[in-house]
């Protein structure tokens, strides 16, 4: 166990914002320097987080998932996340690269779904306590550009819930995102997604230089 913590970096934005990618260039340069972690994802990153995660997304169910259920869903994968999966790798001195945390959920249930962020703050605190990531990149391009990559990406595949929905949602979404941002600029860095990938990579690079936690 070591005596001191990895750090928790989180990787936000909408669909086709290029997050799978700069995941995994970040984590060939933290390998690069002979920093040990891991990627995950939410929902998910656990064997029974990907089981609700499966019901989250699933488009093809008969049944509607109201939105304050997808809310609790999101949650309670989280709960499983953080207590078997992301607590211990950070507590043996691992970093955790994660695609998508709690700034999603307000984006996406918050911000696309019109749930009560309030309600959104309560449930952060039951199941994080303290913990909050120690650096959240957001990775921002206008919705229209967005979905077209996202959509050329996954041409022939079939669209899960997110997927699926209108621009007006990813609007909403992008909105609550870019407002987080605002609203805690010392945690969260935009960094615009419309840039090459090779420049996005590197200001992200940047950014850990600036905190010091690599060289």
């Amino acid at each position: 166990m070591s005596t001191t913590p990895g750090r928790f970096l989180t990787i936000e934005g909408i669909e086709g914002v290029g997050k799978t990618t700069q995941v995994a260039r970040l984590s060939a340069a933290l390998s690069g320097r002979g920093i040990a972690h891991i990627v995950t994802r939410e929902p998910g990153g656990t064997p029974l987080a990907e089981k609700i995660r499966e019901i989250v997304l699933d488009s093809a169910r008969d049944e509607a998932l109201p939105p304050t259920a997808e809310l609790l869903l999101m949650f309670a994968a989280r709960a499983v996340h953080l207590a078997n999966h992301i607590e211990p790798h950070l507590q043996a001195g691992r970093w955790v690269v994660c695609d998508r945390f709690t700034d999603a959920t307000y984006a996406y249930q918050g911000g696309g779904r019109r749930l009560n962020a309030d309600h959104i703050r309560q449930l952060e605190t039951l199941v994080q306590g303290t913990r909050r990531p120690d650096l959240t990149v957001l990775l921002d391009a206008p919705v229209e550009q967005a979905l077209k990559r996202a959509r050329q990406r996954n041409s022939g595949a079939p669209a899960d819930r997110f997927e699926s929905e209108r621009s007006e949602f990813f609007e909403r979404v992008r909105a609550a995102y870019r407002a987080r941002a605002a609203a805690e600029p010392r945690r969260i860095a935009a960094i615009d997604a419309g840039q090459p990938v090779e420049q996005v990579a590197q200001r992200i690079l940047e950014l850990l230089e600036a905190r010091q936690w690599i060289s």
